[in-house]
C-alpha cells in the first residue's frame, strides 16, 4: 500500500509540473548596433587652422577641394595671371569671403577676406585688432612691415610648424598670417603653407 501511494505521488509530480506556466526563455541580449558613421561638422561651424578648414586640408588636390566644397563659384573670374600655375577662387559651398589658393594643382592656403564671419582657432578674423592678436600669440607672433602701407599696417605671422624668421619656402611648414590694415585691424587672414606670405594674390 505504501509502495502504491509513492507511485501515485510520483506520477502526480509531472502532472503538477505540466500545470505550471512554462518559464519564459531568457531574452537574448539585443544586438549592439554598429557605430554610426561620423558626420563631419557643417563647414560654417569650423575654425580656420594652419592645417585647413572643415573638410579642406592643405595639400589636397584641386579635385579633392572641389569634391569637398564644390567647383569655383565664379568660374568666369580670373584668380591669377596663370591659373594653371596658381589660381584663387571660392568653392561653391565655402562660406562667403573665403578663398582657396591652388598652386600646381595643390591647395596651399585658405584666405579670409573682409566681411568673412569665419575665425581662426584662436577666435580672430577680419576686423579684429592687431593688438589682441599679438597678445594672444605672445612671442610666437612675428610682425613684419607692410609692403605698401605705413604702420600700423603690418603682417603678423604665426608658424605652427616649420617656419622661421626669414622668408619660408619649406612646403611642409604650416602657419597663419594676419594682414593688418592702416586702422590697426585685421584685413585678411591666410592659413596654410608658405603662400600665406604672399601679398599680391599669387605672388
Amino acid at each position: 500500500m505504501r509502495r502504491s501511494l509513492l507511485l501515485i505521488a510520483a506520477a502526480a509530480l509531472p502532472l503538477a509540473a505540466c500545470g505550471q506556466e512554462p518559464a519564459a526563455p531568457a531574452a537574448e541580449p539585443a544586438a549592439t548596433p554598429p557605430p554610426a558613421a561620423e558626420t563631419p561638422a557643417p563647414v560654417q561651424d569650423g575654425a580656420l587652422t594652419a592645417e585647413g578648414y572643415g573638410p579642406l586640408r592643405i595639400g589636397m588636390t584641386r579635385a579633392e577641394v572641389e569634391q569637398a566644397l564644390g567647383p569655383d563659384a565664379d568660374p568666369d573670374s580670373v584668380g591669377g595671371p596663370d591659373p594653371e600655375s596658381c589660381d584663387i577662387f571660392r568653392p561653391e559651398r565655402a562660406p562667403e569671403n573665403m578663398m582657396v589658393m591652388v598652386e600646381q594643382g595643390v591647395l596651399t592656403s585658405i584666405w579670409l577676406d573682409p566681411g568673412s564671419e569665419v575665425n581662426t582657432d584662436r577666435g580672430f578674423g577680419p576686423g579684429d585688432g592687431a593688438a589682441a592678436v599679438k597678445a594672444a600669440y605672445g612671442d610666437a607672433a612675428q610682425a613684419s612691415p607692410h609692403k605698401y602701407s605705413e604702420p600700423p599696417a603690418e603682417y603678423v605671422t604665426v608658424w605652427a610648424r616649420g617656419g622661421g624668421a626669414d622668408y619660408v619656402q619649406d612646403a611642409n611648414a604650416r602657419g597663419i598670417s594676419y594682414h593688418i590694415g592702416t586702422d590697426g585691424n585685421v584685413e585678411h587672414v591666410a592659413a596654410g603653407g608658405p603662400s600665406i606670405q604672399y601679398v599680391e594674390g599669387c605672388a
